[in-house]
């Protein structure tokens, strides 16, 4: 029974954030009567991407707001419900918006995003998840365990480390109790590099030829490199109190 309310909760929640996202999607300003509508959707590959952004950009001008709006509800959207793409949207911010308000932009919303997927999970998807992925979690639960006294740190390097599974973080946090207040500024740190170089790469869009050209690597071996420098913290927390006791 529980399984059943769970699932028909998330449904509901996702039945209306997708009702608004395609409201909004196919309502955005005509710039003359004769203007035809084109339905927007969620770009799946770099010819999609520079279509989408080729579209968009007709509008932002005299409809920046509206730009706006569609941007940040698709990417909550993505984020809260743990749809594959983030590289997508971010580079799409860069491309609309400039490197330094997107990358500031992307970073506040991939954190929200996460916290709402944080909070889908708390409220409705504790008992889905420990039905059908309890093996996954066990291992993060002993890891956190291990790394409370250094927690903050331990977050950032999952989320710095390029290979970590973010959607299935934001999904178990809150299982393994991680506090919502760390989780949120966890994401927002550590997703920074990352996002940093999609914007900035998104900013150049018309030289790039594939999705490749985003996450070099030389630039997974520097996020990795990073992630590891954020765990050094946790570590000598967890050596100095064993020294004290």
């Amino acid at each position: 029974m529980g399984i059943l309310i769970s699932i028909s909760a998330i449904g509901s929640i996702f039945m209306v954030a997708t009702s608004w996202l395609y409201i909004l999607s196919i309502n955005y300003p005509s710039q003359s009567s004769n203007s035809s509508h084109v339905e927007l959707g969620f770009p799946s590959n770099l010819e999609e991407l520079k279509d989408t952004v080729d579209l968009l950009q007709q509008y932002k001008s005299d409809n920046v707001a509206y730009i706006m709006l569609l941007f940040c509800s698709a990417y909550l959207y993505k984020q809260t419900f743990a749809i594959p793409g983030s590289v997508f949207m971010n580079l799409l911010g860069g491309a609309l918006f400039g490197t330094w308000l997107a990358f500031p932009l992307c970073c506040l919303l991939s954190a929200c995003g996460a916290t709402f997927c944080y909070l889908l999970s708390h409220f409705f998807g504790r008992t889905l998840i420990m039905t059908y992925c309890a093996e996954r979690v066990k291992p993060l639960q002993k890891l956190v365990q291990d790394n409370l006294e250094g927690l903050f740190f331990f977050l950032l390097f999952l989320r710095l480390f390029p290979m970590s599974p973010n959607w299935f973080l934001n999904m178990a946090s809150p299982i393994l109790d991680v506090p919502v207040v760390q989780f949120f500024l966890s994401v927002f740190v550590g997703l920074m590099p990352y996002n940093f170089i999609c914007v900035q790469t998104g900013s150049l869009l018309s030289e790039i030829s594939s999705i490749k050209d985003v996450l070099t690597t030389a630039t997974m071996l520097k996020l990795a490199t990073m992630a590891i420098v954020a765990l050094l913290p946790g570590i000598l927390f967890r050596k100095q109190k064993a020294k004290m006791n």
